[in-house]
């Protein structure tokens, strides 16, 4: 939709917006050093516009140190000098509302860089001082203080806990990371947090941000006391299996959002919450989307699943069963700047993935990738809700599994002892034109900050422009259909009679879709048929195929 809605589209902008995730580090480098930049982003705006999107997520745009890709923020006021300034910030709001394009920032409020003046005055400061109270320290265990304070893991692999040393030189407290150790967790009972993050909310909402991302949501509360946590034996940050743990998903957390949501029904325009939470449960994960809370949130049950029917069918009656009595819609994704490119995962043998590093490893067959992320995304676009789509995803771009180690900056590839390759596989600058790298991205004779493959020479955004069977045609027409369906955004969902490998739905009047995960075609009138991920043979739909068709 655009910014004004047509007749019979809902209210709320954001219950059915499709919203592309830019990752600035790597979508277009506009100054021609190598980094994508907000310059950079400004000039394709245009694309995202003629993509058929309603609006864009940008990925953490802060001043930081880097030591997680932006995600460890030294000034939550301010943007990092490599992707410009504030004023750059302003024009790309400015400009992207002239296009119709709704804008949503990430806040990662988790924690801070440990570059952050509230960091460096609590190492500054002493033990059960007000500075320190704002993060999480504490005293050791063991006889000397030697052993962190409980058993807590980081995300990034190794304990949650790293001791410093106290300004007199000697051993000292412990702080807690749940992520890397230059993430030093807030500790948001602490009411000075809870107050500057308040104006950090408006400062960026009087900027004109139509919402904001909510990066790991449920990590934010702790448990009183900060007990030990039960992983059942695995020292992984896999939180779909996590149940009653004391540093994710704790109750608690509600209280913040609940105050949040305060602040932003101030402002008109329908400013909107997305929330990262990848909790157990579709019922836990409804919590966060209570009327006096979060907005929308991310769906990873249904991200993280396999390509197989019935998963598939299962995590889409349990999100419906599951928001429809609190009136919420999904946000459905098939990744992000954290996972891997469907292309890859669906090429694997496991098509699930848990973590990053499922899968690692194996040989992907790409062009089976392909058309299975060709059907996956016409299905994904046809589910009641919205929808978020990673950049490069309208391009069909695979993983870049071998990068080399020592261009390699995620720190899970550095904490692991290089076990995890990371995620620095799915943030690849973009490929824009040409048939070498920089591929467009910055200016011939600039190497990009992670270095493309020369296999994407046939995946540019100029290559595939003129291509009707390409993968950007096909987001393109899909979009453009799902705009101009009338009666779509306010339809239901309702499963047809199947076979036991075969999806098919229709949403009420408006649209039928059916998804064939068989290995073998399936029967649909041809004569109905308004898109397919791959063309029909002999009036069959293939295996691993979509078609959107007249009810």
């Amino acid at each position: 939709m655009a910014l004004d809605e047509e007749p019979g589209t809902p209210e709320a902008w954001w219950r059915t917006a499709v919203m592309y995730q830019v990752y600035p580090r790597s979508f277009a480098d506009g100054n021609g050093d190598g980094e994508g930049d907000l310059p950079g982003l400004r000039a394709k705006l245009p694309y995202l516009a003629d993509l058929g999107v309603d609006g864009l997520w940008i990925s953490p745009w802060f001043p930081s140190p880097m030591a997680d890709g932006g995600y460890d923020v030294s000034d939550f006021r301010g943007i990092h000098p490599m992707f410009g300034t504030l004023d750059d910030a302003d024009a790309v709001l400015r400009e992207a509302r002239d296009l119709g394009l709704r804008v949503i920032i990430d806040l990662v409020p988790n924690h801070t860089s440990d570059q952050h003046p509230w960091f460096l005055e609590a190492l500054a400061a002493a033990p059960g001082s007000a500075e320190r109270a704002r993060y999480f320290f504490r005293d050791g265990r063991g006889d000397s203080g030697e052993e962190p304070p409980n058993n807590w893991i980081s995300a990034f692999g190794g304990p949650a806990w790293s001791r410093i040393t106290e300004p007199d030189g000697s051993p000292g407290q412990w702080y807690l990371h749940l992520f890397a150790p230059e993430q030093p967790d807030l500790d948001w009972s602490n009411e000075a947090v809870l107050d500057d993050f308040d104006d950090v909310l408006r400062f960026w909402f009087d900027r004109g941000v139509d919402g904001l991302r909510i990066d790991a949501a449920p990590a934010m509360s702790k448990k009183a006391g900060l007990p030990d946590a039960d992983y059942g034996g695995v020292l992984q940050f896999r939180t779909v299996d996590w149940d009653d743990n004391p540093h994710w998903d704790v109750d608690t957390v509600h209280d913040i959002f609940r105050r949040w949501r305060a602040i932003a029904d101030t402002y008109d325009g329908d400013r909107a919450f997305v929330a990262e939470a990848v909790v157990s449960t579709p019922e836990r994960l409804a919590a966060y989307l209570r009327p006096d809370e979060m907005h929308t949130a991310f769906n990873f049950p249904y991200l993280k699943g396999p390509w197989e029917a019935g998963p598939l069918r299962d995590v889409i009656d349990a999100t419906l069963s599951s928001f429809a009595p609190i009136g919420v819609p999904s946000t459905w994704v098939l990744t992000s700047h954290d996972e891997t490119r469907p292309v890859t995962r669906y090429g694997r043998t496991t098509t699930s993935s848990y973590f990053i590093s499922d899968g690692a490893g194996e040989v992907s067959d790409l062009a089976l990738g392909t058309r299975r992320a060709r059907a996956a995304a016409m299905l994904m676009l046809a589910l009641p809700g919205g929808a978020y789509v990673y950049q490069g995803e309208e391009l069909g771009l695979p993983n870049v599994d071998d990068l080399p180690d020592e261009v390699l900056q995620d720190p899970m590839f550095l904490r692991s002892g290089g076990e995890m390759r990371g995620r620095d596989g799915c943030r690849v600058p973009l490929p824009w034109s040409g048939q070498e790298p920089p591929f467009g991205f910055s200016p011939e004779g600039v190497t990009p900050w992670l270095p493309q493959p020369e296999s994407w020479r046939d995946l540019t955004v100029e290559a595939q422009e003129g291509d009707a069977t390409s993968m950007l045609t096909l987001y393109r027409d899909v979009l453009r259909l799902r705009r101009e369906t009338p009666g779509l955004y306010a339809a239901g969902l309702a499963w047809r009679e199947s076979a036991p490998d075969v999806l098919d739905f229709d949403r009420d009047d408006a649209l039928r879709c059916v998804v064939n995960l068989s290995t073998e075609p399936v029967d649909v009138p041809a004569d109905r048929v308004l898109l397919s991920s791959i063309p029909l043979e002999d009036g069959q739909l293939p295996p691993d195929a979509t078609a959107w068709l007249r009810p």
